[in-house]
């Protein structure tokens, strides 16, 4: 899924490539990821990108007084092209493509007598559980995701982070993930700044020292903004193999714990998991895992 600064990244590449080009047309191939009918999608049509911008993990689109809301969800993404089909793509069946944005481009460079060129971006979705949504609003805040977002992780000094975990008792796991709480981290980034910091995905945010709380805030913005920093300028169909490259514990179970060299482990839920190393970050204790038969011994 992408989080905090693969969308950020997303948006640099957006202001970079889109802002200042007049949308020229959408081709909406999946109806169910529009969320909102009014302002309809075709209103975006002739308006200029003005700008593009995040707001936890949602990328927003800004096109003068209308904003194209985007959450990319568990498995969608954004893909910038230079040369997008002239044809529009038929609905339905098994495409992942799920929205495709044309706008204006820059004839300065073409040969004379050709064809003009077709720029923008395909919204698409891999696998067959849907979660890729987009809205067409005067404001963000009338997306109901977004209005209910907490503090930007980047956003938080240490008191407030303290201050939100104060009385916190559900696992700091948990915590890090609710986007009401803190906007922007998602199960890879918690999994990374948690064995940073070296806590426990289980810890309880109430029972936190002043050292815990110290170290959690150093990790939070050490591990986003260096994610960020790899990430933005990165040509967009980089950014995945980006992110992997720079996970420690995330994704690589059964592989040793970069710091001590420890098998990092993982726990299993229904729909998802997560990784952490025992010696790191639980004193050597494996954490309970439901499945016992993925548990990395």
């Amino acid at each position: 899924m992408p989080e905090l600064p693969e969308v950020e990244a997303l948006a640099h590449h957006l202001r970079e490539h889109a802002v200042g080009r007049a949308v020229t047309r959408i081709d909406v191939v999946s109806l169910s990821v529009l969320k909102t009918v009014t302002p309809a999608y075709t209103d975006l049509r002739g308006r200029e990108v003005t700008g593009a911008g995040r707001h936890g993990k949602h990328l927003d689109v800004e096109c003068g007084d209308l904003h194209l809301i985007v959450h990319l969800a568990r498995a969608g993404w954004l893909r910038w092209s230079d040369d997008l089909p002239a044809k529009p793509p038929r609905p339905g069946g098994k495409n992942p493509l799920a929205l495709r944005m044309h706008l204006s481009a820059d004839e300065s460079g073409d040969e004379p007598n050709t064809a003009p060129r077709h720029v923008g971006f395909d919204l698409t979705e891999a696998g067959t559980k849907k979660g890729l949504a987009a809205w067409i609003v005067a404001d963000p805040a009338e997306v109901p995701s977004i209005a209910a977002l907490g503090p930007d992780a980047l956003d938080l000094d240490r008191d407030r982070l303290e201050a939100l975990l104060t009385g916190e008792t559900r696992r700091i796991k948990t915590v890090l993930t609710d986007q009401k709480t803190i906007a922007g981290i998602g199960n890879a980034y918690s999994d990374e700044i948690l064995h940073t910091a070296r806590l426990s995905p289980y810890a309880t945010p109430a029972r936190f020292t002043s050292d815990d709380l110290d170290a959690l805030f150093d990790a939070l913005h050490s591990v986003l903004t260096a994610a960020a920093a790899r990430s933005v300028g990165q040509d967009a169909a980089r950014l995945k193999g980006e992110k992997r490259s720079g996970l420690r514990v995330h994704g690589r179970a059964g592989l040793p714990c970069p710091v001590c060299g420890d098998t990092v482990r993982e726990v299993s839920f229904a729909d998802k998991a997560f990784q952490y190393c025992a010696t790191c970050q639980t004193g050597g204790k494996p954490l309970a895992d439901r499945r016992l038969s993925r548990l990395v011994k």
